[in-house]
């Protein structure tokens, strides 16, 4: 262990050194940026008919960032969370984040009662989880000790873990009459290899862990492998166990989706679809009537929340649905601007609002960099992706968080991992961390 970490300072080092070369770019885009503000004046939020005081979560995520925008431009309080881990995110220092504070990690048992604290001591009307994948259970049991004292807008405990377990999703789905692949719980390794993949409906098959599982998720080796023995060692490397378990799914192949709702007794209010892969870092709505309707028929009997959904429309029109994350979906940066998020969130009684016809599609601008850097020839492509869309974090009217999630946020998260010679994966600015194994 001790050597592979070792092996990771080179990398760590070479990235805060480009991270380094792009400050003085960025220090002067942010310095015309506050200067343009200054002479034009900031666009003054609007009054809001009921102000209320609204808590994110998540506060080192961009989509956090999006939603406390969109909350305050509106004529809200907005109040932003995060643990003490990422207390550094560029996000605090948005002009439309009012307070924020720091929260024990979700997983910490004084969790609930640290927002129950908040929500007394900022009067909060309205909380909006931006959860992490391991946040989005807790936030869920977090929401019976906030009743009575604010607005909660996530599923309730029973919903979410059922969405959230692969498993569950699938018998879920397919008991509102949806498409679903062919799925099966897995607890033990040895079920793989004695599967008849011969006499199963599809003719490949994929592990996913249920779990959140930051590396093992990209891993879509196809089953069964060409030997027996060869598909029995491939499950027995992965942690699968009784208390860890996976999903064996049949593989359908077809264009992939992801999908973004809010959802507010029943109804659906927002609804935001694009091309999806398996690191996204574009969004671009598109309008896919079928994929449309197998989420509205989804989302119908699950109540108040925020709902994200993997989907794969197959050649013959059908749409199977992959998977849920009962959380908000990065997507949520297509709707930047949109008159009427706020209140989509916050209001019974608004209609259904997909992103506006105007809305570029967004991107990450350090990852088009990298991209670059690491694939010259793909530099046309990545500068046509930046000429036609908008940066997600970047705003002319609040520029501060773009300067510092670059150059406070992920240096610092880099030289924490440096001093503890922890190792990482990739960076990953839209979601404002390192990728580690066994991270959050």
């Amino acid at each position: 262990m001790a050597a592979r970490s070792w092996k990771a300072v080179p990398r760590t080092v070479g990235t805060l050194a480009l991270l380094t070369s792009a400050l003085p770019f960025n220090l002067a885009l942010t310095t015309v940026a506050l200067l343009r503000s200054a002479v034009a004046g900031r666009p003054r939020p609007a009054t809001a008919a009921a102000p209320r005081t609204i808590l994110v979560s998540g506060g080192k995520m961009t989509k956090a960032l999006q939603l406390a925008r969109t909350f305050h431009r509106a004529g809200h309080r907005v109040v932003l969370v995060e643990s003490s881990r990422y207390r550094l995110t560029g996000h605090r220092f948005s002009r439309d984040v009012d307070r924020f504070r720091i929260v024990p990690p979700p997983q910490s048992p004084g969790y609930a009662a640290a927002l129950l604290r908040i929500v007394k001591e900022e009067q909060v009307d309205v909380y909006v989880p931006v959860c992490s994948p391991v946040a989005s259970r807790h936030d869920a049991d977090a929401k019976e000790v906030l009743a009575g004292h604010c607005e909660v807008v996530h599923l309730d405990p029973d919903t979410l873990r059922t969405v959230d377990d692969k498993d569950g999703f699938a018998r879920l789905a397919a008991s509102l009459g949806l498409d679903v692949p062919d799925t099966h719980r897995i607890t033990d390794a040895g079920q793989v290899a004695a599967f008849d993949f011969a006499a199963a409906p599809g003719d490949t098959y994929v592990l996913k862990s249920i779990a959140y599982d930051p590396v093992h998720r990209l891993d879509l080796t196809p089953l069964p492998r060409p030997t027996a023995a060869e598909t029995a060692a491939f499950a027995a490397s992965k942690p699968i166990s009784e208390a860890n378990p996976w999903i064996l799914q049949e593989f359908v192949r077809g264009e992939e989706f992801c999908t973004h709702s809010t959802v507010r007794d029943g109804r659906q209010r927002v609804y935001g679809c694009c091309a999806s892969s398996a690191f996204q870092l574009n969004y671009a709505m598109v309008d896919e009537p079928a994929v449309a309707e197998w989420v509205r028929r989804f989302v119908a009997p699950l109540g108040t929340g925020q709902v994200s959904l993997d989907l794969i429309r197959t050649d013959d029109g059908r749409v199977y649905g992959i998977e849920c994350n009962p959380r908000t979906h990065s997507a949520i940066t297509m709707f930047d601007g949109h008159p009427g998020l706020a209140d989509a969130y916050l209001t019974d009684g608004t209609e259904q609002i997909e992103p506006l016809p105007s809305s570029r599609p967004t991107y990450w601008l350090y990852h088009e960099l990298w991209r670059m850097l690491s694939r010259p020839a793909s530099a046309p492509e990545r500068l046509r992706v930046i000429a036609r869309g908008r940066d997600a974090i970047f705003d002319w009217s609040d520029p501060l968080p773009f300067l510092m999630v670059h150059h406070l946020q992920i240096p610092w998260l880099l030289v924490g991992n440096l001093v503890r010679l922890k190792d990482w994966i990739r960076i990953d600015f839209n979601i404002g961390k390192l990728v580690e194994p066994a991270g959050d």
